[in-house]
């Protein structure tokens, strides 16, 4: 069973080598990679910018960056999503940059639960979600995309890892020192 979930995502791997090989010689031979994509970098856009025409927007600049640069690609270990991760991350602080707006972070009620349930059982559900979005504030570009990622978006620490192009350990130990900053803030305020 493992041989075989390994061997599939060998085969994964090269044909997606493949299409990145193709795409620097002929930039119609990016489409595949393009359709494979495009959903998971616009819901990824989308959650940040929280409007459809401006993460549709974006999310065309990156892949139009990704064609543009195809040829400066390097396989490192990480798959070639973790790349469009990248540049969709610059993308959308560019976009807050240049229009000098705030970043906008969708709160699901299993999402923040699940971030509570990390922070303290000490306080009630109630104070937390009324203090969350303080606190969030006050965090770092960076330091929010990490929880946004691993609590919002419930990604594992490895994918976390591949986005921001650190290793997977650092990913969990950027993840518990944010969380140490969060329950600072949050007891600061109780």
């Amino acid at each position: 069973m493992v041989e075989k979930k390994t061997d599939i995502a060998s085969n994964k791997q090269q044909e997606e080598d493949e299409c990145i090989r193709e795409a620097i010689a002929n930039p119609d031979a990016f489409r595949p990679l393009y359709e494979a994509y495009f959903k998971k970098i616009y819901l990824f856009v989308m959650h940040r910018v929280g409007d459809k025409d401006i993460a549709g927007d974006l999310t065309q600049q990156v892949f139009l960056s990704a064609l543009t640069h195809i040829g400066r690609y390097q396989f490192r270990g990480f798959p070639f999503s973790a790349w469009l991760f990248r540049i969709a991350i610059n993308q959308c602080n560019n976009f807050f940059r240049k229009k000098k707006l705030n970043r906008t972070v969708v709160l699901e009620d299993a999402s923040v639960e699940h971030l509570y349930a990390e922070i303290t059982a000490d306080q009630t559900l109630e104070e937390w979600e009324r203090q969350l979005p303080a606190i969030l504030e006050k965090l770092e570009q960076d330091e929010l995309y990490v929880i946004e990622l691993r609590f919002f978006e419930a990604r594992p620490f490895k994918e976390i890892a591949d986005i921001l192009g650190i290793t997977e350990n650092y990913a969990k130990v950027r993840t518990y020192r944010i969380l140490e900053k969060m329950k600072k803030l949050f007891f600061k305020k109780t």
